[in-house]
């Protein structure tokens, strides 16, 4: 599976720069303008995972498919966004489609890139965005209230459940929280994602930094941090002109350049931790003379919903899973050599996928 995660901040914070770098393309224009991104840009990159590798040089693979994730470079937001100001609710919309939401936050100064304010505050910037996605949801969740109302007026019990919720992102909405500061039960979490609601993704805040505060952060950024650890959220500190300079360099570069700027590892890493920890998802592969391929499932699934990742009959005429951890994998030589160690378990339907299993599936339909 994988995800999505939609880029989103003022004009002139980084967006594009950061997505340019991310993504290794020059898809996104990064101009010293507003609005330079009129369309959003989807950009597929590789989820890094040194393990992969190690496996595929241990079952002999003949190719190394790593999982992807995308990244939406969405159009600069400004106040008034959400009442049509700037390029209105264009955008707005292409948010609804990610699993998650990164705002990136102008943490540099440089009088050379003008900021749409005039000034540097993230956390101004912050709430000028929040606040843009919250009148939207507003707006969208009075005008699906009327009609639900009617309906369950007369009786409807889907529509009486579906207002509940509504009532309750719009609770939180007036008194000026996102909705995903809800507390939605978990027997109501389906339909409230079928919301749709902008304000109620995952987030998570990118701190872009100069390249000298890189590795320790600035002023800036700490207050990034701060706001972050008090609402519970992550924060992820890039310098943006950084990833730039490291999507031009050669893989044997790349490490030597980390190393110089005090980093151990580049922002790209970094951010894809963040967002798998954010949505809870994690890791597990397949291995052998043909492929060696990671799969990003969610924390929790059984074995036949990880099957169904490959393709829906794996999951449909699941019989077992044929499992090894990483570790034991790669200690004794693959798939013969841990089966022979008794390290090679079968597992049934009920058995919860762990980080890092290297998985075989019987299947038959």
């Amino acid at each position: 599976m994988g995800f999505k995660c939609g880029i989103v901040g003022l004009p002139n914070v980084g967006k594009s720069t950061l997505f340019n770098a991310l993504t290794r393309t020059a898809a996104a224009q990064a101009a010293n303008y507003p609005f330079c991104t009129i369309e959003p840009n989807v950009g597929e990159v590789a989820v890094p995972d040194p393990r992969l590798k190690a496996l595929a040089e241990v079952a002999g693979s003949r190719e190394v498919i790593p999982a992807r994730m995308n990244f939406v470079d969405i159009a600069g937001l400004v106040a008034g966004a959400s009442k049509g100001e700037g390029l209105g609710n264009q955008f707005l919309a292409n948010i609804r489609e990610t699993d998650s939401v990164a705002y990136v936050l102008r943490c540099f100064e440089n009088d050379d890139i003008t900021h749409v304010a005039g000034r540097v505050d993230p956390i101004a910037d912050l709430e000028t965005v929040e606040t843009e996605l919250m009148l939207a949801d507003l707006e969208s969740l009075e005008k699906r209230r009327v009609n639900l109302d009617k309906k369950a007026r007369s009786g409807e019990k889907e529509a009486k459940a579906q207002l509940a919720l509504v009532d309750l992102a719009l609770g939180q909405l007036q008194e000026g929280r996102p909705a995903r500061h809800a507390d939605v039960p978990d027997e109501d979490r389906k339909a409230w994602n079928m919301l749709q609601l902008l304000t109620a993704k995952p987030v998570l805040y990118i701190a872009n930094v100069d390249e000298d505060s890189a590795a320790s952060g600035n002023e800036h950024s700490d207050k990034v941090l701060a706001h972050a650890r008090e609402e519970g959220a992550t924060c992820v500190v890039i310098s943006a002109q950084i990833e730039a300079e490291l999507a031009t360099l050669e893989e044997d570069e790349r490490a030597d350049f980390l190393d110089s700027l005090g980093l151990e590892e580049a922002g790209l890493e970094r951010l894809i931790h963040a967002g798998y920890d954010l949505l809870g998802l994690q890791t597990y592969f397949t291995a052998g003379p043909k492929e060696s391929r990671a799969w990003t499932i969610r924390k929790g699934w059984t074995a036949p919903q990880a099957a169904g990742v490959i393709h829906g009959d794996f999951e449909k005429g699941f019989i077992r899973a044929e499992t090894i951890t990483y570790d034991d994998y790669i200690a004794h030589g693959g798939e013969s050599g841990a089966k022979e160690a008794g390290r090679m378990r079968v597992e049934g339907k009920d058995y919860v996928v762990q980080e890092g299993d290297v998985m075989l599936f019987r299947f038959n339909v």
